[in-house]
């Protein structure tokens, strides 16, 4: 953590507290030495005024109880997470399709890039030069998106026409629109079905016809949404069926030891340099073409549904190779 971020993260502590701070914990959150504490608070109440209190007695530090309530760091401070999270989402926000909801959006294009803008001098930051690229993206009808989003914000039911990609079959739903996901730059559409009476996720790509019906939604609970929805490797729904093992040669774990594949992965160094993943799923499919793309690199160990799964995508790609097809 550098001195910019010590600064802030001590601010923040000690706005957040209502009685003194350990110096003890202040250096095991902040990682750093008992000279360097000294110094941060030093800098922070001589150079950026803030109402410090010390407490001999207890070796602790605080702020003034009706001073710290008013006290903010001057100008705009952002942690290095916060900075590329608002830095993502002026690219995203830049990235929407031209039509009414870009329009909307650009007020908040606006706001962003005047927090990112130096305080100091007033110069205009080179936003340009930070860029996010889209991969896989598909076409989003903005007419959907923004009927979508009105009924999960108004609590109303959606009908709507879809054509899932898995049986390519056109079926009319209706909806209780829970919330929208943001995934792999698409949309989903997390709803109660009420023609098949349980939770499914929509891909707003997929739906034609889309429109709000007078009828209030019907609201599930947050665990029950997580458990359904978030429980399971990638955007399938589902409780968990399994637990995959997969093992990375040494060469893709310096990448794979470093990546978050799902909330409640497993991850451990083997002997030879070898990285084991281990992560629940639910639907195979998604988790298989994602370690396909680590070639020789990745084996599947367990289950062995799974690791037959893999076997025979296999030899189909190897045989229509081996077809002699192509110009």
């Amino acid at each position: 953590m550098d001195r910019y971020e010590r600064i802030l993260t001590l601010h923040r502590i000690l706005k957040a507290s209502r009685y003194p701070v350990p110096l003890t914990r202040l250096r095991e959150e902040l990682a750093c030495s008992r000279a360097t504490i000294y110094r941060d608070i030093a800098f922070l109440r001589d150079a950026l005024g803030a109402p410090i209190e010390s407490d001999p007695e207890q070796a602790a530090i605080r702020y003034d109880a009706t001073e710290g309530d008013r006290f903010e760091l001057p100008g705009l401070w952002l942690t290095s997470e916060e900075l590329a999270s608002l830095l993502a989402l002026n690219e995203l926000l830049g990235r929407a399709d031209p039509g009414v909801l870009a329009g909307a959006l650009a007020p908040f294009r606006a706001r962003i890039e005047g927090l990112l803008s130096d305080q100091v001098s007033g110069r205009k930051l080179p936003i340009e030069r930070i860029r996010v690229i889209a991969s896989g993206a598909r076409k989003l009808d903005q007419a959907t998106f923004r009927t979508v989003a009105g009924a999960l914000l108004s609590r109303t039911r959606l009908r709507f026409e879809y054509r899932a990609r898995t049986t390519n079959a056109l079926t009319t739903r209706e909806v209780s629109p829970q919330r929208l996901t943001h995934y792999r730059d698409n949309w989903y559409l997390d709803a109660w079905d009420h023609g098949r009476d349980a939770l499914r996720s929509f891909a707003l790509d997929r739906m034609r016809e889309a429109h709000s019906i007078e009828a209030v939604a019907l609201d599930r609970g947050v665990a029950e949404l997580d458990d359904h929805l978030a429980a399971s490797y990638g955007i399938f729904s589902g409780p968990p069926k399994a637990w995959a093992t997969i093992r990375f040669s040494a060469h893709a774990a310096r990448w794979v030891a470093d990546e978050r594949w799902h909330s409640q992965q497993q991850g451990q160094w083997l002997p030879d340099g070898q990285y084991e993943l281990k992560l629940p799923y639910s639907n195979s499919r998604e988790l298989l073409m994602d370690v396909l793309k680590y070639g020789p690199e990745a084996e599947i160990v367990s289950p062995v549904s799974l690791r037959e799964e893999m076997r025979i995508m296999l030899q189909l790609a190897i045989g229509a190779y081996n077809a002699g097809g192509g110009a």
